[in-house]
């Protein structure tokens, strides 16, 4: 949860965002209203509307923010491509339940459920993720098929993962994300 900020504090247009993805990821969608976002910050509809137009630009601005993180997440993806496979899947998980990425990712997965811009937004991440994920086990030596089908499973129960994880604290647990590693990079043979 949000802390609420003395009155004093002049909120920042990010401290909005941060509240709204707080109210996303422990509410829904159906949450992202001012009156709520209010409450969440401990601010007035005043300061609200000083910041955004109305709800459509609030919302556009939480997509532009997610979109922002795709975009520095998508660089962070091509510096790990140096990285040995196993290196590289597992700096990929490790980034993914990072406290700042479990809240976002969390937050705007629960948001897609009901909105098309959120979720195709969601879905183009998705492709991107999945692609760099089957390159490291094909890189790992498994076939094309095999390293597709195991960067499928391995998003899944990440994405599985990340959402039975009552805290970022939780889904920062090493030894799950690594034994997934192990299971996952294991020869069939």
């Amino acid at each position: 949860m949000t802390a609420q900020k003395p009155p004093s504090t002049r909120l920042s247009v990010n401290d909005w965002l941060q509240a709204g993805y707080t109210l996303l990821a422990e509410q829904g969608g159906r949450a992202l209203k001012v009156e709520s976002l209010c409450q969440q910050i401990g601010a007035t509809r005043g300061s609200f509307y000083w910041h955004f137009e109305d709800m459509d630009s609030y919302r556009a601005a939480l997509v532009e923010t997610w979109n922002a993180f795709l975009a520095r997440d998508r660089q962070s993806l091509e510096s790990l491509d140096a990285l040995p496979p196993r290196e590289r899947l597992s700096a990929m998980m490790t980034t993914l339940v990072s406290p700042q990425h479990w809240m976002l990712e969390r937050a705007m997965r629960e948001w897609a459920r009901t909105d098309p811009i959120a979720a195709e937004n969601v879905r183009q991440a998705d492709r991107l993720l999945l692609r760099a994920v089957a390159k490291a086990y094909c890189d790992y030596g498994f076939s094309p098929e095999d390293a597709r089908l195991r960067a499928e499973l391995t998003f899944a129960a990440g994405i599985g993962l990340l959402h039975l994880a009552g805290s970022a604290a939780q889904a920062q647990r090493v030894a799950p994300q690594q034994r997934l590693l192990e299971l996952m990079l294991a020869d069939p043979t």
